[in-house]
């Protein structure tokens, strides 16, 4: 059994001529989320596909097997509800509950497209949205930091949760960290103490109230 482990990245041109002979592959999306499966080309051969983690496969990939044989991808037509709508605000507001779900969407300009689910058909007809069943290839949105799509629960939604958070954090925590780093800098280097020590002196015992201030940090 040939062994299908490479894919060819979508910038590198190839031969018009060299796709057309390939073999294809036709997977629906359940299976072209998958990094290891047992797959049937369209020619009958069976073959074993072995793809880094978190490959997603789309429409029109180019594969490369052991022996060196490209293997051209093609999308499956499956069931899938297309959404339309009267007015973009209600696409939107549409496109915002399902990604509140986790749900694999595809984005047109007009549209969108998600499997078939009684549940989300009827959310999205009480949204305003017009729902058709029917049954086309299904190329949903890859994922904002590289890993494709995940469903609430599956393992490794929460590797994609947990990058998200670190970017966030990145984000609105370093101006803060990087401010303090600076200012404890700049104390060292010129020497300065900016304990919490004053020149005068008073007496507290007559107000009752503990006005110490040894607070145990250095002011920054």
């Amino acid at each position: 059994m040939r062994t299908i482990d490479k894919r060819i990245a979508p910038n590198v041109k190839l031969a018009a001529t060299l796709i057309a002979r390939a073999p294809t592959l036709t997977l629906p999306f359940d299976a072209r989320r998958k990094s290891r499966l047992a797959a049937t080309l369209d020619s009958g051969e069976d073959v074993a596909v072995v793809l880094p983690r978190g490959t997603v496969l789309a429409d029109g990939d180019v594969l490369v097997a052991d022996d060196g044989a490209l293997v051209r991808v093609v999308a499956a037509s499956e069931d899938v509800l297309l959404v339309r709508a009267p007015d973009r605000l209600t696409l939107t507001r549409a496109a915002y509950h399902l990604g509140n779900r986790h749900t694999p969407v595809e984005v047109g300009v007009d549209y969108l497209k998600l499997e078939a689910d009684p549940v989300l058909e009827d959310m999205l007809k009480r949204l305003g949205a017009s729902v058709e069943k029917t049954s086309l290839p299904f190329q949903p949105e890859t994922g904002a930091y590289g890993g494709g799509h995940r469903h609430g629960h599956d393992e490794t939604f929460a590797e994609d949760y947990a990058l998200a958070q670190q970017v966030f954090d990145e984000h609105h925590g370093h101006d803060h960290g990087h401010s303090h780093d600076q200012h404890a800098h700049h104390d060292h280097a010129h020497g300065h103490d900016h304990s919490h020590e004053h020149p005068h002196d008073h007496d507290h015992d007559d107000c009752g109230h503990d006005h110490g201030h040894g607070h145990g940090h250095a002011h920054r």
